[in-house]
């Protein structure tokens, strides 16, 4: 019997691997293995937020890849029953970019940005101002007749 060949196969195979490889990460603190001194200080931060009612505050996490950055990230989303949405610095190139990202994020949802060294540095300036205040400005035109909104 022959078989047929999917071209779309290889991206339902790939889709279905990722799936499965995320269904493997820990979802608690209980479940992460590592970094027990971090893991004990994200459960103060997260406990007290909790009990603030409040978000959690910035929390940045590095290291080099592998350590569980992404999946701390992730689990402090699960311990405080809120969305996860992860990105990338390089895919931040532009405030409107990060507009986008920040404008599609619901209350207390946790915003993982993975290599934000590779941020640019108008991105930075952004974001900068998006986690201080809690609002950016776009610069609309050029010149005499630029306006920010």
């Amino acid at each position: 019997m022959e078989e047929s060949f999917d071209i779309h196969s290889n991206r339902n195979f790939k889709e279905t691997e990722r799936e499965f490889e995320s269904s493997l990460r820990p979802l608690t603190f209980g479940d992460f293995k590592g970094q027990g001194k971090i893991v004990e200080n994200l459960k103060i931060f997260v406990s007290a937020a909790r009990l603030r009612g409040e978000s959690l505050d910035h929390v940045l996490l590095h290291g080099p890849p592998g350590l569980g950055k992404t999946t701390l990230s992730n689990i402090i989303a699960n311990e405080l029953g809120v969305g996860f949405r992860v990105t990338s610095g390089p895919e931040l190139d532009k405030p409107g970019d990060l507009a986008g990202v920040l404008t599609s994020l619901e209350q207390n949802d946790v915003l993982f940005i993975d290599e934000i060294h590779r941020l640019s540095p108008v991105g930075e300036e952004y974001l900068y101002s998006a986690m201080e205040d809690y609002r950016i400005d776009i610069l609309i035109d050029k010149g005499p007749s630029a306006r920010s909104i």
